[in-house]
């Protein structure tokens, strides 16, 4: 795993050991970049079930201001301090050891960009959503982007109060895209 482009282009990223984390893959990875380009620079990353940390990561690259990484998990934690000192992004990150669930009410700035990916059989996205609503955490224009298994079925979203903006399908997993519906 790498960083795609960006002031750390092409640097390698230490990934945890085991199966309990599933690095999004460059391919992966590119494609959503690609996708959110435009918003990346100058914002406000949050980067939830972080794993290793590559994709906010790759946000403050490509010149996201802040970049939160939200895990639980001690040996990926170890791998998002190890990749950070080695990109130099320490002094523009916040690394929180915690569930994302108790983190969402202890942050107080307001996201520009929202990235999780969830263990997929948690089907945790709902109770995080609602406790998003709740936070401080989003703005108008907030995008929430979530990494899910394809089957996932995502019409829950409108009843609590956002909306698809778009879903961008891979081989065994997806990206939706969504915003509050205001």
């Amino acid at each position: 795993m790498r960083v795609i482009a960006g002031t750390a282009r092409s640097l390698p990223l230490v990934t945890p050991e085991g199966k309990d984390t599933r690095p999004t893959t460059d391919r992966i990875k590119e494609t959503l970049f690609n996708i959110i380009q435009g918003q990346v620079g100058d914002s406000v990353f949050f980067d939830f079930f972080s794993g290793s940390g590559g994709i906010g990561i790759e946000a403050l690259s490509r010149g996201a201001k802040k970049a939160y990484f939200v895990e639980n998990d001690k040996n990926a934690l170890n791998c998002i301090k190890q990749n950070l000192a080695f990109t130099k992004f320490t002094e523009k990150a916040v690394v929180m050891n915690r569930d994302v669930r108790d983190a969402i009410p202890l942050i107080l700035e307001k996201a520009d960009i929202i990235f999780m990916d969830p263990p997929y059989s948690a089907e945790i996205e709902s109770d995080i959503m609602q406790l998003l609503l709740k936070s401080d955490c989003l703005k108008e224009d907030t995008v929430i982007i979530i990494e899910a298994d394809k089957r996932r079925d995502f019409s829950f979203a409108t009843a609590i109060g956002f909306r698809i903006i778009k879903e961008k399908q891979y081989k065994t997993n997806k990206h939706v895209f969504l915003s509050l519906d205001v």
